[in-house]
């Protein structure tokens, strides 16, 4: 599966559970330029039935937001049979766990994303990887959203691009205004996700207008 570098991409994250996915996801537009993500919390709590969910749902790229530090090869099938056709690991993990990562998604043709965050120096696990992954995730975690003065690592996009030819996407606390600065600073796609109205996280609300939000960032991220 191919992703075009000149196009700017938006990942809508399902974080909660099957009833919020089954509510909201039917009212947004398709447009290939939107993923849809099944996040890490709603993974853990829906499994891979979850992720059929979604994929039996959306046409477009359905993202599975696994985490993997260990056992590649059968994570990847797992989400792969259950019809994800993106996937991510994670940047921390041992660099034999990546790379099988990587390998086992160009074997099944999925997209393959290894999420920094947490990780100091991103350009440095690239330079110890046998082929690059398609997409790097510069990611501020949910934790640290709370915490002054954190922000996504836009320093590293250029360290990243002038090396390897990756997608950049920007995850963690962006709202359109990030979404802007995100694409601004040279990211391919930007993650947003679905929170909930009591939440303490930046996203788009599911009380909200999503269809109509979604064709927001589309605008603004174009």
């Amino acid at each position: 599966m191919l992703l075009e570098k000149k196009k700017r991409y938006l990942q809508i994250a399902f974080n909660a559970d099957l009833w919020q996915a089954q509510q909201l996801l039917p009212s947004i537009p398709y447009d290939p330029r939107i993923f849809i993500e099944a996040g890490t919390p709603f993974i853990k709590r829906e499994g891979t039935a979850g992720i059929r969910l979604i994929s039996s749902t959306w046409p477009g790229v359905v993202v599975a937001d696994l985490k993997v530090t260990d056992g590649a090869a059968g994570e990847v099938k797992i989400a792969r049979e259950a019809g994800a056709s993106a996937m991510t690991c994670m940047g921390s993990a041992p660099i034999e766990t990546i790379n099988l990562f990587i390998r086992t998604c160009k074997q099944h043709k999925a997209i393959s994303m290894i999420d920094m965050l947490g990780v100091v120096e991103p350009h440095r696990v690239l330079l110890k990887l046998k082929q690059p992954p398609d997409v790097v995730v510069l990611h501020k975690g949910r934790d640290e959203e709370s915490t002054r003065g954190k922000v996504i690592q836009y320093k590293h996009v250029n360290k990243i691009r002038s090396k390897y030819d990756v997608l950049i996407s920007a995850a963690g606390g962006v709202d359109l205004k990030e979404a802007r600065s995100a694409i601004f600073n040279g990211a391919n796609i930007v993650v947003a996700n679905i929170v909930s109205p009591e939440d303490p996280w930046t996203g788009i609300r599911s009380n909200e207008d999503v269809a109509k939000i979604s064709q927001q960032f589309l605008a603004t991220i174009a």
